[in-house]
């Protein structure tokens, strides 16, 4: 169970990899590039506030898994 928690650290990681590269190419860029000025303020919530939470939640949590953590003692 615990070697599956370390398997489980590095989904994490990957995960929080993943969420920030969408967050920043699929959401924050195409919203700075729009014309309208509706969409910076969205842009500047993707970019800078929800992306270091997200990706900094899952990274640390993965890492702390990897690390053995979260083993159970025997």
């Amino acid at each position: 169970m615990n070697l599956l928690r370390r398997i489980l650290g590095i989904v994490w990681i990957a995960l929080g990899i993943a969420g920030g590269y969408y967050l920043i190419i699929n959401q924050a860029i195409p919203k700075f590039n729009s014309d309208k000025s509706d969409d910076l303020i969205p842009a500047i919530i993707y970019a800078f506030i929800l992306t270091p939470i997200i990706v900094g939640g899952l990274l640390i949590f993965g890492a702390y898994a990897l690390k053995g953590e979260y083993d159970q003692s025997k």
